[in-house]
């Protein structure tokens, strides 16, 4: 086994690794910033293996896959923030006006 081979392997078991706790914790939670970032570290992930892919067969092909991967990504976590900002707002308003009215 030469050496790249076994590079490869352990970038292989390490990538399979991350992805499985990612989804782990992406079914169990608790909350949705959590699941939203092992939705990131799943996608970041995959880009890896892209990357180790385009090493491994020393081409450039899979460079519009991994923009659009990381550019969803982004948009993705900038409306979970947002819908996160709102609805705990509504709460916090919602706490107010019921002291209010005590």
């Amino acid at each position: 086994m030469t050496f790249a081979v076994l590079m490869f392997v352990l970038v292989g078991v390490g990538l399979t690794f991350t992805a499985l706790a990612a989804l782990v914790r992406i079914v169990r939670g608790p909350t949705i910033l959590d699941r939203m970032v092992a939705s990131d570290v799943l996608l970041t992930t995959v880009i890896l293996a892209l990357g180790a892919d385009m090493v491994a067969r020393q081409h450039t092909d899979s460079i519009p896959i991994m923009v659009a991967i990381a550019a969803t990504a982004t948009f993705a976590t900038i409306v979970v923030a947002r819908y996160v900002k709102r609805r705990n707002e509504l709460e916090v308003s919602d706490s107010v006006g019921e002291t209010e009215h005590v």
